[in-house]
């Protein structure tokens, strides 16, 4: 990342949660000077993204059942960045959360409100367990665009249930397949991260569930279909998602 030539409002908060998990949030406009990051500071601020993060950060540990701080992923310090780069809407580092003002500034519509479901999708990466980094990254995308759905900032055009290819497609795609499986089973999602601290293994679902993802895909799509289902798929033509296809109509 490149700074800024202007110097950057820095706002921090200390957040002791519980009492248990000390949390230092930073929030950081390193694009004070371009038309992105001046709109990102008058209609968003970082003072509303600061609260926003505690309150996605707990919204997620609650949603992964995480009372206690060894449960947690074990980040004392979480930043979100605003500057000037292409390549997407927003990314996540570790526990750093970059945000494009370049999006921000091209953003048609409530840009707070899209900003804002930015932010839990984000924040759920920094604090999801990704099996050391060998869970399928449409599995992880999934459960991030699954906090959105819960939090109720997801979309006019989030997938329906239902809809879809394969199930670890990602984004809402996998986020309604995995809404499916926590019906079946209540507390599924958290039980699923948890498996995920240290590694990843496809036979979590059946652990969890009594049946292979194959199987739960299976009978998913068959309830939103008629009970009809597609026996063979030609992977090769499935597109990847994006964090905009939810946006496509």
């Amino acid at each position: 990342m490149t700074p800024s030539m202007v110097y950057p409002i820095l706002i921090v908060l200390l957040a002791v949660v519980r009492g248990i998990v000390c949390v230092e949030f930073t929030v950081r406009n390193d694009a004070l000077s371009t038309p992105g990051g001046k709109r990102f500071e008058n209609v968003i601020g970082q003072a509303y993204i600061k609260a926003t993060m505690i309150k996605s950060s707990n919204f997620i540990w609650n949603m992964f059942k995480q009372q206690n701080a060894q449960d947690k992923n074990t980040y004392n310090n979480v930043e979100v960045v605003v500057y000037n780069y292409n390549g997407g809407e927003a990314y996540t580092s570790g526990s750093i959360i970059n945000i494009s003002a370049l999006y921000v500034q091209g953003y048609q519509g409530n840009v707070k409100w899209e900003i804002t479901s930015l932010v839990y999708h984000e924040m759920t990466h920094v604090w999801q367990w990704d099996g050391a980094g060998k869970a399928p990254v449409g599995l992880v995308e999934g459960v991030a665009d699954y906090t959105i759905l819960k939090a109720n900032y997801y979309p006019p055009a989030f997938a329906k249930p239902g809809t879809g290819d394969k199930w670890d497609q990602g984004y809402d795609i996998t986020a309604r397949f995995l809404e499916y499986c926590e019906s079946l089973k209540p507390g599924f999602v958290a039980a699923l991260n948890k498996k995920m601290k240290d590694t990843y293994n496809v036979q979590y679902f059946k652990d969890l569930l009594g049946k292979s993802v194959d199987q739960l895909w299976k009978e998913y799509k068959a309830k939103y279909s008629g009970g009809k289902v597609v026996e063979k798929l030609n992977l090769e033509e499935i597109k990847p998602r994006k964090y905009s296809d939810r946006y496509l109509v």
